[in-house]
Formats: structure tokens, C-alpha cells, sequence
């Protein structure tokens, strides 16, 4: 099995960044990817970003102003957020790709304006 423990949530205003921070273990050597999804409310959850290997992808919503980005020596895949938008307000979620979609527990993420 695959834990994955979020972090970094939390109430910014529009324009602010915020970084997520996602803690991984367990039988990591199975993972194939990583990504950053997000629930909007009373919506259903959607992609934000992946990584696999050296490679990034990320919708068109958040091009140019999120980075996927993961730290192998520490185990962490990270989401740096900058220019956070209200539309950005979410529950965020970690994922592993393995054997199993691995999820962690979410985080908040609110933007005011």
C-alpha cells in the first residue's frame, strides 16, 4: 500500500500563492505517477496536474500558474499555487498511480477575493 498525507491548505486572497505539500510512503517503488486533483464545491473532482518521471502535464485552467514538482530524496510531491483565483477554491487531493489509485485525505484550499 501506498500513504499519502497532505498539507499546506488554507484561506488566501486572489492574487496569493499557496504551496501543497504531499508526504509519501509505503510501497512508493510501485508508484508510476503523481498528480494533484481538486474538488470545487458541489462539483465533481477533476485533474489539476500530473508527473511521471520528468514529465508534467497540466489543464488548461491552471497553466502557467501551478507547478507539479516531486523531491525523490524526501518523499514529497508539491503543488506551488501563485496568482490563486476564487474559481481555485477546492478540496485538494494527493494520488499515486500503482498497482491501486492511492488518495490522500485533501486539504482546503480558499481564495477570497
Amino acid at each position: 500500500q501506498v500513504q499519502l498525507v497532505e498539507s499546506g491548505g488554507g484561506l488566501v486572497q486572489a492574487g496569493g500563492s499557496l504551496s501543497l505539500s504531499c508526504k509519501y510512503s509505503g510501497r512508493i517503488r510501485y508508484i508510476n505517477a503523481m498528480g494533484w486533483y481538486r474538488q470545487p464545491p458541489g462539483k465533481q473532482r477533476e485533474l489539476v496536474a500530473t508527473i511521471t518521471g520528468g514529465w508534467t502535464d497540466y489543464a488548461d485552467f491552471v497553466k502557467g500558474r501551478f507547478t507539479i514538482y516531486r523531491d525523490n530524496a524526501d518523499n514529497i510531491l508539491y503543488l506551488q499555487m501563485n496568482n490563486l483565483k476564487p474559481d481555485d477554491t477546492a478540496v485538494y487531493y494527493c494520488n499515486a498511480d500503482s498497482a491501486y489509485d492511492y488518495w490522500g485525505q485533501g486539504t482546503q484550499v480558499t481564495v477570497s477575493l
